[in-house]
């Protein structure tokens, strides 16, 4: 039975997972991590079940700005990695640091619950059960797709973008991609050369970022320039994109009702491009489906083969009991979007949403869970985190107005949010 009960279990080898995974092998802990696939990387294993990479995705923030700590991407890699050379990239972290001894592949959760003592009891696909006093989860947040359902019937196809991989798919088609996030642009872009035609349709406005100013990657420069107040950075970026770009709705798109940074950042100008030479044509929000058509929102009406909803992610971790945390807006609602308010032994890596790059703010956070997984309750530590969770609502929005959709609704200014980790972590005794 001492394979089967551990003090801590991290569900998932993503690169979040995979932070925890060191974390907790240099604190000395027992524990182990599981991971259902057959190697690390999470959604970036393009071959993995269920992942939502496509052949075309990059990552949308910069080389220089989002490796893992103490461990920078290599520097022939292109500002912006493809999905493959990020694959490899994570694997040789795990590698680096010897990680994948602590994991057991192809291991699922199926469920988990808590017994009288407030272990946590995890039945696992194999029908094995392990034990563990605490539990974290980093299981990633696109993995439970969205599914979007319209009015009418419709006699062509409908798959969500969790199943698209390639632009050889679209060849001979009218394809409709449904969603403007960044990867429903990108997969517009792919539809736009490889379609007969391609169309895309949002119901709101949004600003469209470039990847690049003045030859340097935007993160790069807003991340290592003068450090200006955030209304500052609306006025000179807005302005800036004005110049750039024009307004959204010279490309026949809906007019923003946020101003920039209120939304998650769009990466994506190429589906300006696209959209000015006709190879994608914007349309509006879906009424219904009659036949082989799609009528809109504007009464305008286009044949269609294939629909591509690139409609969200749910935030789920379907194995942990409903009563695992509140819902606030469609997301969790978490201590510091870690920790559960309901079980002081569950923590989750990875459902936050801040416009930067995810590794080395993981890093801190796992840095906090780590230390609340390995304190024993009598500790102070343990106790006053306990309180916390209970009875500390800091704003970690820094007073934004975040335009009010499920995916912003745990959404936060990532330096207050970063300033507030460090705060309650120098209250708690964390080293940082």
């Amino acid at each position: 039975m001492a394979d089967s009960v551990f003090d801590v279990v991290v569900i998932g080898a993503g690169p979040g997972g995979l932070i925890l995974t060191r974390r907790l092998a240099e604190s000395g802990v027992n524990f182990v991590s599981l991971e259902r696939n057959g190697d690390v990387g999470g959604i970036w294993d393009i071959d993995a079940p269920g992942s939502p990479m496509y052949e075309s995705a990059h990552f949308i923030s910069s080389r220089s700005c989002s490796g893992f700590p103490g461990f920078p991407m290599p520097e022939n890699f292109p500002d912006y990695p493809g999905h493959r050379q990020l694959l490899s990239y994570i694997r040789s972290y795990a590698d680096h640091h010897d990680l994948r001894k602590h994991i057991r592949f192809n291991t699922e959760v199926v469920k988990t619950s808590q017994n009288d003592d407030g272990l946590w009891q995890l039945q696992l696909s194999g029908g094995e059960v392990l034990q563990t006093r605490y539990l974290i989860c980093a299981n990633g947040v696109t993995w439970e797709p969205n599914i979007v359902e319209w009015p009418g019937e419709f006699s062509g196809e409908i798959r969500h973008s969790v199943s698209y991989r390639s632009p050889q798919e679209f060849a001979g088609k009218r394809v409709l991609v449904v969603g403007c996030g960044n990867s429903g642009v990108d997969i517009a872009c792919d539809a736009a050369f490889a379609a007969d035609q391609a169309f895309l349709s949002t119901r709101r406005g949004y600003h469209f970022l470039p990847k690049h100013l003045m030859g340097i990657p935007s993160d790069v420069l807003a991340t290592k320039g003068p450090k200006l107040p955030f209304r500052l950075q609306q006025m000179l970026f807005g302005g800036l994109l004005r110049l750039i770009n024009g307004k959204p709705e010279d490309y026949g798109l809906p007019t923003p009702d946020h101003k920039i940074f209120e939304s998650h950042p769009l990466m994506n100008t190429q589906i300006l491009h696209y959209i000015k030479h006709g190879d994608c044509i914007p349309k509006p929000g879906i009424e219904r489906f009659e036949g082989d058509e799609v009528v809109f929102t504007d009464g305008s009406r286009e044949q269609i083969d294939l629909v591509i909803a690139a409609t969200g992610y749910q935030h789920a971790s379907p194995f942990l009991p409903e009563d695992a945390w509140e819902d606030k807006g469609g997301r969790p609602d978490l201590y510091l979007r870690i920790f559960s308010k309901r079980y002081n032994n569950l923590a989750v890596l990875g459902f936050v949403e801040f416009a930067s790059a995810a590794y080395a703010s993981f890093d801190e956070m796992a840095e906090l869970i780590v230390a609340d997984a390995t304190a024993t309750k009598e500790t102070s530590l343990a106790r006053k985190l306990a309180e916390k969770k209970q009875h500390h609502d800091p704003d970690l929005k820094a007073g934004h107005r975040y335009i009010a959709t499920p995916r912003h609704a745990n959404y936060v200014d990532v330096d207050r949010y970063l300033k507030v980790l460090g705060q309650v972590k120098r209250e708690l005794g964390v080293a940082s």
